[in-house]
């Protein structure tokens, strides 16, 4: 009985103490529906269910999808994708909780209607039949009521409910190619601009028609929580033709700015597990590890210290100023470099 008791107790303590640690030193496991969303760890990396990158509890974020019937499916499926694996947590809203058609062909019930829906850190906007969302005063009274949102973000015609709520008056701003002319027509406040993929006015992210709304994504996310993340994200979606920046920034804070370093230093043979050799080549200006010839990239943190695809540290070593090797952990085992 004793030993029971002694047990609850410093279950209870551990759970408390676990409960202590600030969030910028917990990760968790990008939201997958399974248990391990309920899980909380140490330190960055992997989860073990899910196999998905961990991310810092602080980091995450709640984004409302406004959609509305007949809403384009990759305008929103697209962003969707990217935040979902960054691990934001990511509910829809609608007019009213109906079922819509996305491009007549998919079917969507909303989490919500703009009765019932949550805040949110971040309102998003998509096209396809947009006009149904602008042109309706109580989904724009919705949209301005939400006081403590942090970023609004719009792909393709969804421009045009950041619009007519006046979120976009005095900014700039970007949409579908097609409706670039009627945007500056009806809305003379506001500064369109006709060969961006995206538009970054700081806390508002307008970008243009469909494929663009990665983009934009992926730029909020480099915004947030550095551009590796970002990088990881493209990396997992397998989207290749990312041009990281490639937009119209207008806000202070640039993920994108260069570090300066000169990776060609790090190219290289080294050992690596279980007696085997790995290559790390420069390849469009990022360094690569060739395992088993598939490429993984490798990316620069501060100093001699980098982070593999899934958020763990690597650690180059020297002496004398000359690269020797590198650690896994701190003070782990050095694998040499061979040449």
């Amino acid at each position: 009985m004793k030993k029971t008791l002694l047990f609850a107790v410093l279950l209870s303590f551990i759970i408390q103490l676990s409960a202590q640690i600030p969030d910028a030193q917990q990760y968790i496991c990008p939201p997958c529906g399974s248990h391990c969303d309920e899980e909380v760890h140490d330190k960055p990396g992997v989860c073990s269910h899910c196999n998905m990158v961990l991310i810092r509890k602080d980091l995450s974020k709640t984004i409302a999808f406004y959609l509305q019937d007949g809403v384009e499916v990759l305008d929103f499926a697209g962003p969707m994708e990217v935040f979902s694996y960054a691990g934001y947590n990511v509910f829809t809203v609608s007019k009213n909780k109906q079922s819509i058609k996305s491009q007549g062909i998919l079917t969507v019930t909303p989490d919500y209607s703009i009765t019932d829906a949550p805040e949110a850190d971040i309102l998003a906007f998509f096209g396809g039949n947009a006009a149904a969302a602008f042109n309706d005063k109580e989904v724009i009274n919705w949209v301005n009521r939400q006081d403590d949102v942090q970023f609004h973000f719009s792909v393709c015609t969804g421009a045009f409910v950041l619009a007519e709520a006046g979120i976009l008056d005095g900014n700039t701003a970007t949409t579908f190619h097609n409706a670039l002319n009627s945007l500056e027509k009806n809305y003379p406040k506001i500064d369109v601009r006709k060969d961006v993929r995206f538009v970054d006015n700081g806390e508002v992210i307008t970008t243009a028609g469909i494929s663009a709304g990665i983009d934009g994504a992926l730029h909020l996310v480099a915004k947030l929580q550095g551009l590796n993340a970002a990088k990881r994200t493209a990396y997992y979606m397998e989207y290749d033709n990312w041009v990281p920046g490639d937009g119209l920034i207008l806000s202070k804070d640039n993920p994108y700015e260069k570090s300066g370093i000169d990776l060609e230093q790090f190219t290289g043979w080294y050992e690596f597990k279980d007696a085997t050799e790995i290559q790390l080549e420069l390849k469009e200006g990022e360094l690569q590890a060739i395992v088993d010839g598939i490429d993984y990239p490798i990316y620069h943190e501060n100093g001699d210290v980098f982070s593999d695809v899934g958020n763990e540290p690597i650690h180059f070593v020297r002496e004398m100023g000359e690269l020797i090797g590198y650690r896994l952990e701190p003070e782990g085992q050095l694998y040499k470099k061979l040449d």
